[in-house]
């Protein structure tokens, strides 16, 4: 009867074992070719009229690739991969109303081309257009659509990461 127990306990303590290990971190940083070890992220053009986007949208886009740490910032002039783009355009629009008919809260869309190349083989990885939104009660000023901007520059910064990092 003892070695029935002892057999079973060995059998789920291993069991356990397998789950939780199988359980662990997942990185991406497999899947990425051997030679793409650097990403350079120059400051983001701005082709529309609003003020200090560039700047926000590079500084984001920059914190989730060493947040992820799968490629390392690199000065453009050295870095395996370049990732350059401009903020194409902004627009807001309605995005939920109230039973009087009023807007309850605005959307801010954000259009960004985006162009990544491997620059140790002088190839291009993905060229196209993101376009995030962000949302933000029109009561809250001008400090509800920075944040509104921000939260569309983290969806598009995390898309950038994805596309970079996992499309091999």
């Amino acid at each position: 009867m003892k070695i029935a127990t002892r057999n079973s306990a060995t059998i789920i303590f291993g069991i356990i074992f397998v789950v939780i290990s199988s359980c662990g971190y997942y990185s991406l940083k497999g899947s990425l070719p051997p030679h793409l070890k650097t990403v350079a992220v120059p400051l983001f053009e701005n082709l529309t009229a609003e003020f200090g986007l560039s700047e926000t949208l590079t500084d984001i886009i920059t914190s989730e690739f060493v947040r992820d740490g799968s490629l390392k910032i690199a000065d453009r002039s050295v870095a395996d991969v370049l990732i350059e783009g401009a903020i194409v355009t902004v627009s807001d629009r309605a995005g939920a109303f109230s039973q009087d008919e009023t807007v309850q809260d605005l959307n801010v869309y954000v259009t960004v081309s985006l162009k990544v190349t491997d620059q140790v083989k002088r190839t291009m990885m993905w060229n196209e257009r993101v376009t995030q939104f962000g949302v933000y009660d029109p009561a809250s000023g001008p400090e509800g659509r920075q944040q509104a901007y921000e939260e569309a520059f983290q969806k598009i910064s995390q898309e950038v990461l994805n596309k970079t990092v996992s499309n091999w």
